[in-house]
């Protein structure tokens, strides 16, 4: 019983909506009625802005990596490195479909990346550097969070299975689902950057300034 009351907790706690609360809250807007539509960081970083948006990706970041620690409310898994870690990706997984499919919002939330971020924080701390580092690269140098978040879903595979070589086999699954997963649901930022109608975040709007200046 305790497994399914954590795993609701983990769910219900990935539902939280921190996308709709912040837009209606405090700009009186719905946000999935602009921008792309969801409910997610890289949509309000672009409708409402660089600072909440990224309040919203540290709190979305956060509902991943609280639901992992649930798993500490399982002791008896604690000399179980391998079960342990299992136990903590499911409780993980459960935050990201409450993202997605939030109940405290209709079931109509964002994409879930920044929710997968927290929870390999959660899990794999220098995994989620290492994924990081190459996310803020492409960010500097394209100001595309979609293709951002697309590179570095597909890296966090490539870390788990050939550079850290995890020796588990539900992680291993779980890190190509992560990279097909996020590929899915960005399939239509994939054919907007293919026709060269992707927006871009408003950040390093100053670099872009100078870069044309000096053109």
């Amino acid at each position: 019983m305790n497994y399914v009351l954590l795993f609701l907790l983990a769910y219900c706690l990935g539902s939280i909506p921190t996308a709709v609360w912040v837009s209606k809250g405090f700009f009186g807007i719905d946000i999935r009625d602009y921008g792309s539509g969801n409910a997610g960081a890289t949509n309000t970083f672009r409708v409402l802005g660089p600072r909440w948006g990224s309040f919203v990706m540290i709190c979305d970041s956060l509902k991943g990596f609280l639901a992992v620690k649930l798993a500490l409310f399982l002791p008896q898994f604690a000399d179980n490195d391998i079960a342990f870690l299992n136990i903590q990706l499911i409780f993980g997984i459960a935050a990201v479909l409450g993202h997605i499919f939030p109940v405290w919002a209709n079931f109509r939330g964002g994409k879930g990346v920044a929710t997968l971020f927290g929870l390999v924080i959660g899990i794999s701390p220098w995994t989620a550097l290492a994924c990081s580092g190459i996310f803020l690269l492409v960010l500097y140098l394209t100001r595309f969070v979609s293709l951002s978040s697309i590179l570095a879903s597909l890296a966090f595979p490539v870390f788990i299975l050939v550079i850290f070589n995890v020796d588990n086999h539900f992680y291993r699954v779980f890190a190509v689902a992560v990279a097909l997963l996020v590929i899915l649901t960005h399939q239509k930022n994939i054919g907007r950057i293919l026709k060269g109608a992707e927006n871009k975040v408003p950040i390093f709007k100053n670099r872009d300034r100078r870069r044309q200046r000096n053109q």
